[in-house]
């Protein structure tokens, strides 16, 4: 049997909904979980009861009724909770077997707090809470560009003034060791090579920059290379970026959100994944929000849904959970 991946339906007033039916390009088994009335008109969808058989055609809908309809653009807070829940139900079904992975389209935070209470900064800590509060990282990849870039940033959503104090030596040895793992689980790369950014400018330039390399940041690096692993840095982030010096490593873990995300989103805006490390299943998201200012306008771009539902059977592959 055939195990899809299951695609969340995301914020019902953003583009997920308009995306659902051009995720059919990606070439890969899945369903839909959501509301069929958010669906644009016109699309081609047929219910389903199981996940055991998909269509020969048409979106595959498992259904999830939601408490009210959808307007492109305006979002509704009675459809919170529903969001909340088909996220909840995702996760379930993946945990039980019945799918292969997890593909989340966007939500709207602000939405979710303010219309259900949700206390969760995002999909990534909520998947976490979900899998039994796993020990998680944010990785953004490329799918376009050639040697890839991957990036883990060890902070990722706060002030820039309070990244010197969340760095701590616990968070960036976390940070490594979960990307580590997850490059040899699910990208199939037995002996990672892992390039670690400096906080400061220059990676501290000898503590005339910063002092959190010499600190703390060297000594870190030097007691897992110990243990085996093959480890670069602390490295100037300025020139871990371009070609030649992404064809040293699998993967480069940054102190803080922007000196990861602007790398990736530079090189391939359009094709960069979202992928959580560190959970018990494989979960993947585009590297894009609602878009609630285009949503219903058919322009919205399906090419990071896309690559990022290929990633998310790709990796269910390297699990073996896909079939």
């Amino acid at each position: 049997m055939t195990r899809p991946i299951i695609v969340t339906c995301g914020e019902p007033a953003g583009i997920g909904p308009e995306l659902a039916p051009r995720l059919l390009d990606a070439g890969v088994p899945f369903v839909w979980l959501g509301d069929p009335r958010h669906l644009q008109g016109g699309t081609d969808w047929t219910e389903i009861e199981t996940l055991d058989t998909l269509p020969d055609q048409g979106l595959a809908v498992l259904r999830h009724d939601f408490a009210a309809p959808a307007m492109p653009g305006r979002i509704d807070p009675a459809n919170a909770a529903g969001v909340i829940d088909v996220i909840e139900r995702a996760v379930s079904l993946v945990m039980d077997g019945q799918a292969s992975g997890i593909c989340t389209m966007p939500i709207n935070k602000k939405a979710l707090k303010d219309g259900a209470g949700f206390g969760f900064p995002g999909h990534t800590e909520f998947l976490a809470h979900l899998a039994g509060n796993a020990t998680v990282a944010m990785m953004l990849a490329s799918t376009t560009v050639d040697p890839p870039c991957r990036v883990v940033p060890a902070t990722i959503h706060i002030a820039i003034s309070d990244v010197p104090d969340a760095l701590t030596p616990d968070a960036l040895e976390s940070a490594i060791r979960v990307t580590h793992d997850a490059l040899i689980r699910d990208f199939g790369i037995s002996a990672p090579r892992l390039a670690v950014a400096g906080l400061n400018p220059h990676a501290g330039e000898g503590g005339a920059m910063g002092v959190e390399e010499v600190d703390w940041i060297n000594a870190l690096l030097d007691r897992l290379r110990d243990e085996g692993m093959r480890i670069s840095g602390p490295l100037p982030a300025d020139t871990m970026f371009h070609a030649p010096a992404r064809a040293r490593y699998d993967a480069a873990i940054c102190a803080y959100h922007d000196q990861a995300l602007i790398p990736v989103k530079t090189l391939d805006f359009a094709g960069g994944v979202n992928v959580t490390l560190g959970l018990p299943f494989i979960r993947t998201s585009p590297d894009h929000g609602t878009a609630l200012d285009i949503a219903g306008k058919g322009i919205a771009d399906p090419d990071s849904a896309i690559a990022a539902l290929r990633m998310a059977w790709q990796l269910a592959q390297s699990r073996g959970r896909g079939a």
